[in-house]
């Protein structure tokens, strides 16, 4: 065991999965751009094939979560609502408190066929982020600038557009509009204070806006509303890196399911119902803290091979001529094409780091408190 977390620990190692991950995501983007002509002949065709590119993509990052890590994901729920899984689309409700939370929503995703076609109502800054808003672009992702009057009409015709999704969608919400940190959660409070709401102690104040009108928009696609509530095990930390660096965690989540028709119809009443639900899911995050787990009983989904073969593929695939052109490099003893290659490299893990920065806690920018955004809601 010493020796796997030595060489998980190896930056060399870390690099070339990095490599794999964006080389194959270039690929994979160019043939997203290819099959673009699919979709005024058959939209249902070209909607299926950018699922499963999107899949090959995604799916590594799976890969390092479950099998490069080992990270242990727990569910708290009952089989009924296991059984559902999979099987209908959904509005997905998420705390946002940690910087691999959408990862372990990923890996649900994954063992129970939906990693393809999950959705997401996400920051357009994460449009310009390569691979990965490139991504979600060709997968129809549904962006926003989080100002309403300017995310109006584009979030009604990207939602209207998913009402004919031929693969069952999970789509993620984060209700709170940005990642919890101390900072943002004395303002959040500030203003429950001012508007009679009750204060929460784990969770920012929910925008509820985005909910209300996804779900006024997906209503009679969507089936059911899966709140979801993610804590770790022995008060970790979890990070990005951490799993890059072959880190064990430990994620527990609890799930309920809500079927449309229990959540009411009026956009206030809705809005209600939506803060009743983070009130409650932060009693669940009390009891968690108290009893270092959630309530009910327990389901622990198997890991699936397809994520270590999806990037074992690319591997292979890309790795080889990488390796074979560095030995050329090598032996070639040409000054130039040695330090040629050095700068590629560097620029190379540059570039992963900034990738990887992208979910860090301390590097994403909020305009949380901006008295110009207090108007959304």
């Amino acid at each position: 065991m010493a020796v796997l977390a030595y060489l998980k620990s190896l930056f060399i190692l870390q690099l070339l999965m990095g490599f794999v991950f964006v080389v194959s995501g270039l690929i994979i983007n160019f043939i997203q751009l290819c099959t673009c002509i699919l979709w005024p002949i058959n939209k249902q065709l070209y909607r299926r094939i950018n699922c499963r590119l999107s899949y090959s993509l995604w799916s590594q990052v799976v890969m390092l979560l479950e099998w490069w890590s080992g990270t242990e994901c727990t569910l708290y729920t009952d089989q009924a609502t296991v059984d559902k899984f999979g099987t209908e689309h959904v509005i997905i409700i998420l705390n946002h408190n940690f910087e691999i939370d959408f990862l372990c929503g990923w890996t649900m995703c994954e063992r129970f066929g939906v990693l393809g076609s999950s959705k997401v109502l996400a920051k357009h800054e994460l449009l310009k982020v390569p691979l990965i808003g490139w991504t979600w672009y060709f997968l129809e992702i549904v962006f926003c600038k989080r100002k309403w009057e300017e995310d109006r009409k584009t979030v009604f015709k990207g939602l209207n557009r998913l009402k004919d999704y031929p693969e069952y969608m999970w789509f993620l919400l984060y209700c709170e509009g940005t990642r919890f940190t101390q900072t943002k959660h004395q303002i959040s409070m500030q203003v429950a204070e001012s508007k009679g709401l009750p204060k929460l102690k784990y969770h920012l104040l929910p925008r509820t806006k985005g909910f209300t009108t996804t779900l006024q928009c997906l209503k009679g696609t969507v089936s059911a509303v899966y709140d979801v509530t993610l804590n770790f095990k022995d008060k970790q930390i979890p990070t990005l890196l951490g799993i890059v660096h072959g880190k064990k965690y430990k994620a527990d989540m609890s799930v309920r399911r809500f079927p449309v028709e229990e959540i009411p119809d009026d956009e206030k009443e809705c809005a209600a119902w939506l803060h009743k639900l983070y009130q409650e899911k932060d009693a669940l995050q009390e009891n968690y803290h108290k009893d270092g787990r959630f309530p009910g009983p327990t389901v622990i989904p198997r890991r699936r091979p397809w994520t270590l073969l999806n990037f074992l593929f690319w591997a292979t695939l890309l790795l080889s001529p990488l390796i074979n052109f560095a030995c050329g490099v090598v032996v070639s003893g040409s000054p130039l094409l040695i330090i040629g290659f050095i700068i590629f490299l560097i620029i190379a893990s540059i570039a992963i780091r900034r990738l990887i920065g992208v979910t860090e806690v301390k590097k994403t920018g909020s305009s949380y408190g901006n008295p110009e955004n207090k108007k959304q809601n």
